[in-house]
C-alpha cells in the first residue's frame, strides 16, 4: 500500500527531520538514508516500523540540521586515541604514506564528540517516527478503505455470476437428455429409457457443479468477512483468492454449455481482479 508521512522537530542537536515512503510490495522491504551521525538510531526506527508495518516498501529518510548554541562539539580523546594506534600501525606497512590532516581527522567518526544528552536525542527521534508512523497509518487506511470497496464491487459481482449459472444445469441436462434421444432413435430407430437414464447419469455426474458453486459463495462470504474485521488481512485475502480461482478453473472444466463455460470466465477475470487488489492490502 502506498503512502506518505513527514515531521519535523527540535533535538538537543538540531532539528529533526523524518520521511516516510511506503509502495506497494507483497513482503515488508525497509529501506533507510539516514545521516552519518544519527546511524545509531537505525535500530530503534527498523523496530518501530516493523511493529506497524506488515506489507510494503518503505523508505525511511532522517536527517539533521544543526543549531545554534544547542550543543558543543568537542574532540573525543578515545577515537583519537584508537585513531593514533591505527595512523602508527599503517605508518610501519607504508612508510612512504602521507600522514593524517587535521582536516582527515575531524572527519573521522566518532572523532568529534557532542555533549548533547544521547538519550533526550534518542527519545526525540522515537518520537518523531511514531508521529510520522501515525501520518503514514492513516494514509494507508484510506487507500486501504478504496481497494476494500473495489473488492467488495467484485465480490458482489462474482455472486451474481454464481446465482446466474445455478439454474443453468437442469437446463444442460435436459438439452443432453433430448440429444440422447436423437442420436438413439437415429442409430437403432428407437428411444432405450433405460439407456438414456444411464448415460443422463453418467453425464450428470460428470458435469454436476453444485460443490463447487456452494465452495465458491463460501469464500465469497469469507472474503466479505475478513474485509469487515480489517487488521492485517492481506496473506489471509491472497490465500482466498488462490481457492477461488481454483473453484473457477474447475467450473470451466465442468461447464456443459457455452453459458456456463462464459460464466466461468467471467469469474476467473473477477477472481484475477481481486488478486491484482489483495497485493496491495496489508
Amino acid at each position: 500500500m502506498t503512502g506518505y508521512a513527514a515531521a519535523a522537530t527540535d533535538s538537543p542537536r538540531g532539528t529533526l527531520s523524518l520521511e516516510l515512503r511506503s509502495v506497494n510490495s507483497r513482503f515488508l522491504d525497509v529501506q533507510f538514508r539516514i545521516a552519518e551521525e544519527l546511524r545509531a538510531h537505525e535500530p530503534l526506527l527498523r523496530e518501530l516500523i516493523v511493529a506497524r508495518v506488515a506489507r510494503g516498501k518503505v523508505d525511511c529518510r532522517l536527517s539533521l540540521a544543526a543549531g545554534t548554541g544547542q550543543s558543543i562539539s568537542r574532540l573525543n580523546a578515545e577515537a583519537l586515541a584508537r585513531l593514533r594506534t591505527l595512523a602508527e600501525a599503517a605508518r610501519k606497512a607504508f612508510p612512504d604514506a602521507a600522514p593524517l590532516r587535521i582536516a582527515d581527522l575531524l572527519r573521522w567518526p566518532g572523532v568529534i564528540a557532542e555533549d548533547a544528552d544521547e538519550e533526550s536525542l534518542r527519545a526525540a527521534v522515537a518520537a518523531l517516527c511514531r508521529r510520522a508512523l501515525d501520518d503514514l497509518a492513516a494514509a494507508r487506511a484510506r487507500e486501504g478503505a478504496k481497494l476494500a470497496a473495489a473488492i467488495l464491487e467484485r465480490v458482489r459481482a462474482m455472486r451474481v455470476r454464481v446465482e446466474d449459472v445455478t439454474p443453468l444445469m437442469p437446463q444442460a441436462i435436459a438439452a443432453y437428455q433430448e440429444k440422447i434421444s436423437e442420436r438413439l432413435k437415429e442409430a437403432i430407430g428407437t428411444a432405450d429409457d433405460e439407456r438414456i437414464r444411464a448415460e443422463i447419469a453418467i453425464f450428470a455426474s460428470k458435469v454436476d457443479i453444485a460443490e463447487e458453486l456452494e465452495r465458491l459463495r463460501a469464500h465469497l462470504g469469507e472474503v466479505e468477512r475478513v474485509l469487515g474485521a480489517g487488521g492485517a488481512i492481506g496473506k489471509r485475502l491472497d490465500f482466498i483468492a488462490q481457492e477461488l480461482n481454483r473453484e473457477a478453473n474447475t467450473l470451466a472444466s465442468k461447464a456443459a454449455s457455452q453459458a456456463v463455460s462464459d460464466c466461468a470466465l467471467e469469474l476467473k477475470l473477477l477472481v484475477e481482479q481481486v488478486r491484482e487488489q489483495v497485493q496491495n492490502i496489508e
